[in-house]
């Protein structure tokens, strides 16, 4: 059984009431305080005057999608963010991990699944901020308490989902990390058929981790076996 995580306050922003009533009453079960948003203009608002450990978001509202209201977020928080979204469509899901959603849940789905994330992304960030040591290989370091990535001077901004797959490839001092592995200690999920999440967020970081080493330091695909930090200068003696 899961170790229950301390009281937790969630933002909701979803137009459907009947939902976001249902899954705040369920919610509240498993310690969890949650404050309604029925737009995303009226989201962004209570976000701004408030103080939360998780955001949910439903991708699609009229006036003011989901899509958009997760940039106005990540341009003032790194706020872990669970955005939900219609069943059988992968590009709201693939925009949303890219703009740096932490993880997605397709509607409808049992409110047991959705507080089982939740718990997954809460758990994973708040186990964070009781480790104080620096991780690192070659001359990439990571800042597990502040969640910080840098590369020599440079830091490479990360989210809070990204951090975490990264940390793992760091740990790995350079071996191959499972798909698994990474959904299990990354995620806090098992990984599930036709699941893209990770390879989605490790798009996203080569993209910066290339950007922020100058090439240095790559992620690779190693077919059937997982993905492996590598450095390019190594790589080619």
């Amino acid at each position: 059984m899961l170790e229950q995580i301390p009281v937790a306050r969630i933002l909701f922003i979803d137009d459907d009431v009947d939902l976001v009533t249902l899954l705040s009453d369920y919610l509240s079960l498993d310690n969890m305080l949650v404050t309604p948003a029925y737009s995303g203009p009226e989201g962004i608002r209570k976000f701004e005057t408030g103080a939360f450990d998780l955001v949910i978001l439903d991708v699609m509202m009229p006036e003011m999608n989901g899509i958009e209201v997760l940039k106005v977020l990540r341009e003032k928080s790194h706020v872990p963010v669970l955005m939900l979204t219609a069943r059988g469509d992968p590009v709201d899901r693939i925009i949303g991990l890219e703009l740096g959603a932490d993880d997605y849940v397709p509607k409808p789905c049992p409110p047991r699944e959705i507080s089982a994330r939740i718990q997954a992304i809460l758990r994973r960030t708040q186990n964070a901020s009781h480790q104080s040591a620096d991780v690192s290989w070659k001359d990439l370091k990571l800042n597990v308490s502040r969640r910080t990535c840098r590369y020599g001077d440079e830091e490479i901004p990360l989210t809070g989902t990204e951090f975490s797959i990264m940390l793992q490839l760091v740990q790995a001092k350079g071996a191959p990390v499972s798909k698994e592995t990474l959904y299990i200690k990354a995620l806090g999920r098992v990984r599930q058929s036709k699941d893209r999440t990770i390879d989605v967020h490790m798009s996203s970081i080569r993209r910066k981790l290339t950007a922020g080493t100058n090439g240095r330091l790559e992620v690779a695909n190693r077919r059937n076996v997982g993905y492996q930090l590598v450095d390019t200068v190594d790589e080619g003696d």
